[in-house]
This record gives structure tokens, C-alpha cells and sequence, in this order.
């Protein structure tokens, strides 16, 4: 039977399979394909009660099965076997129909293959998905890319499977060719820094306040009941509980420390850099990662002097505890707003008009940094004139105001007693340079015009000059 299948799902590892499932549970008609015809079987066999789903075993089949337009699924590996498997379905397709990939596609990698079947008359979505495999089957956040025309037709199947929030979907059209992909990785990279946060806030209740694992997750577990209420927080205290049932010993002491990444956080870094965008927190928490796997550096460093660090009496740990708990959040403010720095930047720079706002309305369920927190970034960029930095937004730079000292006096104590800290340490000196009245940049512009001749410019007139450094160090306009 043909042109029975609403939308179809190629590629059925865990993603593809869980995403499937999950669009045939809220009653659609999905026709499911993979390379390896044993895992269709596989997936129809062991769900094919929870709805309807019609399997394919070659790409011709699959194609066949679905309803016009059609819409096609893709959930491989990026790279080069996405590029695969939309030349092998692209012959296939009539003008019209649609693909959408929703793997970790690097966005200009969306933009050259959006282009590229859009002078064919196809739509291509990059689509953002967050929430691992548990999120992709029961509602994930969903950040799809592409035309207007495009979304017409899959939102509503999209905006049905994805986790719901106050009755809102976290589901929206992000903008045009590669901005879902953009902003999912934006997303990873707030990832990176708000779980680096985290594990410095850890350390040092641990390594200054002298707290064993079990009593920081009941710390967390007090800290998830506040302003700092999130699924990042909520899964730190259950692995600080967790007892490895070999040793006995805390979970977290039998763990290498060494944290693996599969790169969008990297490619966060790397976009801010082309686009100018400072994102030294993000930055700080990549190189965190990086500098943990370098195990023969860290054993030949591990003599070096450094500082004895004292017993703090229970009262002052407890004091301790709460100031930590203030400098998370403080340094999570200015993650945040680097990324959405970073988001607003990359929609000016192509072109792709993003709504920031909504951006954090589909965060606040279904993907892995979900929050409370992002409640007040949607009213900030929601509410009338939006910022030029969420830093600068009234409610957000009162509790900045509020949190301050305690998170100068984390940062202080922690270089004290050389307890690395190098998220926190970012976030604050980020801070400090946004609201300094003038940066030592001025001396660079004098070293760069003095060694290259690269010129500068003045406060007190327009234009670009250089002094004659050689010379008589008179100055003439560049």
C-alpha cells in the first residue's frame, strides 16, 4: 500500500528508533528505514504495538509509503553519511517533498545542503533535537531550521512529539537554512559551560569545604528547590549520591577524570571566534575537557608547589556552601548571555531574524539544560525593548548586584588555595570587563601601530592614525 505513512524515519539507532516511536505513539502513521533491514524488522517487531508503522526495506519502498509532500526523517551519524543518505533519497523525490535531518549537522554543512536542494525544488530542514535518547521518545526540545513552508508541514507533527511546557510545545520555526542547527549548537556549547560550572562548584565544596559526595548532593538536591531548579542540577545530586556496588566507595572517586566531547562545543568556540562573538565561559569549559584528557601532562605537572589548604570549621563551610551556591549562578547568567550573544550575532551576520525569545520558551523542557532560569531570559527578551546583553536586564543584574561579593570571594579563595576554577574565574572576569569604563586594549592598539604599523584611532576625533615609532614619533592619519 502506498502514500499511507504521514513522515518516515531513516536511520534507527537509538535517535532514530525513539523518534520514531514517539511520533507513532501520538498517532501518526510513520514508515521506518535503515541501512541494515534486521533493525526495522527489529524496531516493528518490539514496538509495534505502541502505533502505526509501515517498514521499508529499500529506500524506493520507503519513499513510496509516504504521502505527499513527503517528509523524510534522517537521523545518521553527521558528515559525510548524512551527505550519503540524502544523495541516495534525493533522486527519489518530487518537487515539493522534504528532508530533514535531525542529527548534530554543523550548520554551514545545513546551509550548503539546504542551498543545494533548494534548486531542486526540495526542501532541506536542519533540525535541532536535545534530550538524548529519553527525550527524543517522550518529548524533546525541537529547533527546526528551513522555509516557512517547510515548518508548515512538519511543525505540527513536531510540535506534537515535543515536551510541553505550561501547554506550550518547546518547539518553534528557529529561521531560515542552517539556524536550527546554529542555535542546537549554541545550545551545546551553554551545555558545556553550565555542566563545567557545576563540577568547579562540586570541587570546591569538596576540596575547601571539605564535604564528602553524599552530603554535595544533598546540597543540590537544596539548591534544585531554588532559583536554581534544573535537570542539570537535579542529575548532579543523583550521581553524587550513587555508591559504586563494587568498592563501596562514592560513584563519582571510581570515575575517570577525564570528560569526553563529541565536538559541538568546540564548534561553539570556533563560530563565536569567526563571528567576534566573546564567549570565554563556553571557551573556558572546551578547554576544561581538552586539558582533562591530557593525562601524561597533568602526571608530569602533578609536583609542581602549590598552596596547603586548611580545615574550615563547619560554620564557615556552611558559609562557604552558600557562597558557592551564589557564584553558580551568577557565572550561569553570563554563560547564558554569551550564548544568546552568540545566537544573536550568528541571526544578524546570515540573516536568519531569530526570536530570542522563543528560543528560551523551547528550552525550558524536553532538552538538557532546561531550567527555571530560562523562564526570566524569555521575559527579558520577551518584554518590550530587549537588552543589549541579558547581563543588563533589571531583574538579572539585581541578583548579579546581590551575588557579587560572595562570587569575588569563591574566585579569590579558590586561586588561593589553587583550586582550579576556571569557569567561574571567566564568568566573573567577563563581567568585570563589561562594566570596566576603559579596557588596557588601548595599550595593544599603541604595541600593534608601534611593531606593524596597524594604525589606531583616537577619542577625541574621528579617523585612523599612526605615530612615526622610528622617527620623530610625530603622528599623521593612517
Amino acid at each position: 500500500m502506498t502514500g499511507q505513512a504521514q513522515i518516515g524515519v531513516t536511520g534507527l539507532a537509538v535517535m532514530g528508533r525513539n523518534l520514531a516511536r514517539n511520533l507513532a505513539r501520538h498517532g501518526h502513521t510513520v514508515a521506518v528505514h535503515n541501512r541494515t533491514a534486521s533493525r526495522t524488522r527489529e524496531l516493528v517487531k518490539e514496538f509495534g504495538d505502541e502505533g502505526a508503522f509501515v517498514p521499508a526495506e529499500s529506500a524506493e519502498e520507503f519513499v513510496a509509503s509516504l504521502e505527499r509532500p513527503r517528509r523524510i526523517v534522517v537521523m545518521v551519524k553527521a558528515g559525510a553519511p548524512t551527505d550519503a543518505v540524502i544523495d541516495e533519497f534525493v533522486p527519489l523525490l518530487e518537487p515539493g517533498d522534504m528532508i530533514m535531518d535531525g542529527g548534530n549537522a554543523h550548520y554551514e554543512d545545513t546551509r550548503r545542503r539546504e542551498a543545494a536542494l533548494r534548486e531542486r525544488g526540495l526542501h532541506f530542514v536542519g533540525c535541532g533535537i536535545s534530550g538524548g535518547e529519553e527525550g527524543a521518545l517522550h518529548g524533546p526540545s525541537i529547533m527546526p531550521g528551513g522555509s516557512r513552508e517547510s515548518y508548515e508541514a512538519l511543525g505540527p507533527l513536531l510540535e506534537s512529539i515535543a515536551a510541553q511546557v505550561d501547554g506550550e510545545p518547546c518547539c518553534a520555526h528557529i529561521g531560515p537554512d542552517g539556524a536550527g542547527h546554529f542555535v542546537k549548537m549554541v545550545h551545546n556549547g551553554i551545555e558545556y559551560a553550565d555542566m563545567q560550572l557545576i563540577a568547579e562548584a562540586y570541587d570546591l565544596l569538596r576540596r575547601v569545604a571539605g564535604y564528602e559526595p553524599a552530603r554535595i548532593a544533598e546540597i543540590f538536591r537544596g539548591w534544585n528547590e531554588g532559583r536554581l531548579d534544573s535537570y542539570l542540577i537535579e542529575i548532579t545530586a543523583q550521581v553524587l549520591a550513587h555508591t559504586d556496588a563494587d568498592t563501596g566507595k562514592p560513584f563519582v572517586d571510581v570515575v575517570l577524570d577525564q570528560a569526553e566531547q563529541k565536538g559541538t562545543g568546540r564548534w561553539t568556540v570556533q563560530s563565536a571566534l569567526d563571528l567576534g562573538v566573546p564567549v570565554s565561559g563556553i571557551a573556558e569549559a572546551v578547554f576544561a575537557r581538552g586539558l582533562s584528557g591530557h593525562a601524561r601532562l597533568r602526571e608530569a605537572a602533578r609536583a609542581l608547589p602549590g598552596p596547603e589548604r586548611p580545615e574550615l570549621h563547619p560554620d564557615d563551610a556552611a558559609r562557604f556552601a552558600d557562597q558557592v551556591e551564589q557564584a553558580l549562578y551568577a557565572s550561569k547568567i553570563v554563560a547564558y548571555a554569551q550564548g544568546w550573544q552568540l545566537i544573536q550575532a550568528g541571526s544578524e551576520e546570515y540573516g536568519w531574524d531569530i526570536d530570542l525569545a522563543s528560543v528560551a520558551a523551547i528550552w525550558r523542557g524536553g532538552c538538557i539544560i532546561r531550567a527555571r532560569f530560562l523562564n526570566g531570559i524569555r521575559r527579558a527578551f520577551g518584554e518590550g525593548e530587549a537588552p543589549v546583553t541579558l547581563l543588563t536586564d533589571e531583574l538579572f543584574a539585581d541578583d548579579l548586584r546581590s551575588a557579587q561579593n560572595a562570587w569575588r570571594h569563591v574566585v579569590a579563595r579558590a586561586t588561593e588555595l589553587g583550586v582550579p576554577a576556571p569557569g567561574f574565574s571567566a564568568a566573573l572576569a567577563y563581567y568585570d570587563a563589561l562594566r570596566a569604563e576603559r579596557l588596557p586594549a588601548a595599550l595593544i592598539q599603541g604595541q600593534r601601530d608601534f611593531f606593524g604599523a596597524h594604525t589606531y584611532r583616537r577619542v577625541d576625533r574621528e579617523g585612523d592614525f599612526h605615530t612615526l615609532w622610528g622617527e620623530d614619533r610625530s603622528e599623521r592619519r593612517g
